[in-house]
């Protein structure tokens, strides 16, 4: 049986310094195997266990597995953020890799995880070894689709409002989905209490108003070519918030980059297309 079968929230939580934060991590497998890092998506409730929790006990049996929660979610710090988001939270996953003796790492960025995955990949190479990028922001960009998406407008529409309800979280997250029944009565009663938390409500405000200050610094796409990293993008085709057009732009920019497509997904690969997503993951980090 699988030494990993077992993994809670609970037995895999860990907080660390991160330079003046503290982040919280969900952390299995063997210490001494190689790390993978992986960053969540930036919709309200969201964490590093809400994220990649169930993927966690799968690429344990290989690597060593930090889920992080980025700053300003989940039980990280929540400070006012110093620059655009995707810097602030490369530079505290940097720290917290120094803080816990970790050279390198690979890296899996989802949405606005990939804008933090990315930023690392820029401003601190040598702590990157590959790159698994999953609609991720910052470096997409829509030749075609309208913008904002869709599924950023129920984002907007779910955040800006001063009590957002339960009906405004399932019409946001049924966005993420390809197939609406992935959005339960439970799952949208357990994303919306913890995102009208009021420790919540303040990451993400926080989050938010560091793309309106720093805009131009958020358009990572634009330093793409300087990514020498063997880079794997992988895209829902379904998927409603970063579109598959969003992939191109990277795709050519990036010296070593690949393109996985999940047919009949959305922006929710990893939980969507489980095994598939995984395989994919294990196969490209171990080789």
């Amino acid at each position: 049986m699988s030494t990993h079968a077992n993994l809670s929230y609970e037995n895999t939580s860990k907080t660390a310094r991160a330079g003046e934060l503290t982040l919280h991590y969900n952390e299995a497998g063997d210490p001494a195997a190689p790390a993978v890092i992986m960053l969540h998506g930036g919709g309200p409730g969201a964490s590093g266990w809400s994220n990649f929790g169930r993927n966690l006990p799968v690429l344990a049996e290989d690597f060593r597995v930090l889920l992080v929660d980025q700053p300003c979610y989940g039980a990280s710090d929540k400070p006012e953020l110093t620059k655009d988001f995707f810097s602030f939270a490369a530079d505290a996953v940097a720290a917290l890799m120094d803080q816990l003796g970790l050279a390198k790492a690979h890296f899996v960025g989802n949405s606005l995880g990939g804008g933090t995955a990315t930023r690392m990949a820029l401003d601190h190479p040598e702590k990157v070894d590959k790159l698994l990028l999953m609609g991720p922001g910052g470096i997409s960009v829509n030749l075609f689709a309208p913008d904002p998406t869709e599924g950023i407008k129920k984002l907007f529409a779910f955040n800006g409002t001063a009590e957002p309800t339960r009906a405004m979280m399932r019409d946001f997250l049924t966005t993420l989905a390809y197939d609406p029944a992935l959005v339960t009565d439970e799952f949208v009663e357990e994303r919306y209490a913890r995102a009208t938390d009021p420790e919540a409500k303040l990451g993400n405000d926080r989050m938010a108003a560091s793309f309106a200050k720093w805009p131009a610094d958020t358009m990572l796409w634009r330093e793409a070519h300087r990514i020498t990293h063997p880079t794997l993008l992988t895209w829902g085709r379904e998927d409603r918030v970063n579109p598959l057009d969003g992939a191109l732009v990277a795709l050519k920019a990036i010296p070593d980059a690949r393109l996985h497509v999940f047919p009949h997904c959305g922006h929710w690969a990893q939980t969507e297309k489980f095994d598939e997503f995984n395989r994919l993951a294990l196969d490209f980090f171990r080789h």
